[in-house]
């Protein structure tokens, strides 16, 4: 099939999902997530071949940690579409009404974006959970996922579509793209007419590729170069179970910890017990002068390793002056994504939450909240760096758009 075809039957299906009724759309997302479960078995088996071909291509522990699934992370997908379908539909919405002078009567109603494709690497949970936002919000989803998870998307794509089936509803609600050549992912940027919008969800090369060639309006979705300040009031244990959640709970993540700021004042006493808690997971620990002369065994880090997103068991860490110097070096070197501030003391994290430039910031808490599933949205699309239309966590009424209803009574203009 063509990619001009998929379109089209995108489009198609399109039509008849803005038409479903609330319940109708419920009724979809629980025989899909019905079907995701009854065919778990081939899911997983699917999943193996893939994670033994990553595995033989050497592939960093992140990369795989992020292309496993489980029967509990199949489990907490399925509980993901659950959420969404509970969620109030957004559709139809209408936002405001007021009436004009000349007696019409103007509003805003949400009307879903229509098609919406995804480009997104190894995370085969994307595939429904991209799926499960885009049909809630009433929109068809083109998926093209990366070609090391594509065993395992292709079998949650048949799932899905056969508990569509099931329901009803148009299959052609959710398709993958079979070809993940990058001749073809390239063709994808350039389905005008048939994509109203395109959203990249991986790694800056895959994020950047998209911005600079699609010719489909993009949902910027970025890297997570996220920090964690120590502020010289801060709780030392707390600090330290923070630092450890947001840093080794899972490091294939965009909202875990990559970079770590300590206050002088404390450098001394804090250093030394944050190299032990992360020795538990064996983080390497890439610093500034400052810290390396407190902890000898921290390696040296490079200008390279403020911006890094590692994605692994590395760390960078940087001795501040003040709380101005750790917001300053955040705003230049972040990537928009999440930071946290640790601290007892309120005008610290006051400044903190104003002055620091990201879709999420944290006082005293974990990165790793960054996320649709916990900010209540259910599954999410991605998370949004970019400062237009969406911004952080991208859950349902990202995925819709607007259109004025006017009611007249004959109303004509002079």
């Amino acid at each position: 099939m063509t990619l001009t075809e998929i379109g089209q039957r995108a489009k198609e299906a399109s039509f008849a999902l803005g038409k479903l009724s609330a319940d109708e759309k419920k009724r979809g997302l629980y025989a899909a997530a019905e079907a995701l479960l009854a065919c778990q078995a081939d899911i997983l088996a699917a999943n193996e071949s893939d994670i033994e071909a990553a595995k033989k291509k050497g592939m960093p522990a992140g990369f795989v940690d992020r292309l496993l699934l489980t029967p509990d992370r199949i489990a907490g997908i399925v509980e993901g579409m659950h959420q969404v379908a509970a969620l109030e539909d957004p559709v139809g919405e209408v936002l405001s009404m007021k009436k004009r002078p000349n007696g019409l009567l103007i509003g805003q109603m949400r009307v879903p974006m229509g098609v919406i494709g995804i480009i997104y690497e190894a995370r085969p949970n994307v595939t429904a959970d991209a799926f499960a936002l885009c049909f809630k919000a009433g929109n068809a989803a083109v998926l093209r996922g990366g070609s090391d998870a594509l065993l395992s998307n292709q079998a949650i794509t048949k799932a899905l579509r056969s508990g569509l089936e099931t329901a009803g509803i148009p299959a052609d609600a959710v398709q993958l793209l079979a070809d993940t050549s990058r001749e073809t992912a390239r063709e994808f940027m350039r389905l005008n007419g048939y994509l109203d919008v395109l959203i990249p969800r991986g790694g800056a090369g895959l994020i950047k590729t998209v911005v600079e060639n699609s010719t489909v309006p993009v949902i910027e979705t970025g890297t997570g170069n996220c920090h964690i300040y120590v502020d010289e009031s801060a709780d030392f244990a707390m600090a330290l179970d923070i630092l450890f959640n947001a840093k080794t709970q899972r490091i294939g993540v965009c909202n875990a910890c990559e970079s770590v700021l300590v206050h002088e004042k404390i450098a001394k006493d804090f250093l030394p017990l944050m190299k032990k808690r992360l020795d538990e997971k064996q983080v390497e620990v890439r610093a500034d002068a400052y810290a390396r002369a407190v902890v000898g065994e921290f390696s040296e880090a490079s200008e390279e390793d403020w911006g890094k997103e590692y994605l692994d068991y590395i760390l960078s860490c940087k001795v501040v002056a003040s709380v101005d110097e750790a917001i300053t070096h955040i705003n230049r070197y972040n990537t928009g994504h999440s930071e946290t501030i640790v601290t007892k003391d309120y005008t610290s994290a006051q400044r903190f939450l104003n002055e620091v430039d990201a879709a999420a910031v944290y006082v005293n808490a974990s990165t790793r909240f960054t996320d649709g599933f916990e900010f209540g949205f259910g599954a999410e699309i991605g998370i949004s760096t970019q400062k237009l239309h969406a911004r952080g966590p991208m859950g349902l009424l990202a995925l819709t758009s607007t259109k004025y209803i006017i009611y007249g009574d004959g109303q004509i203009r002079g």
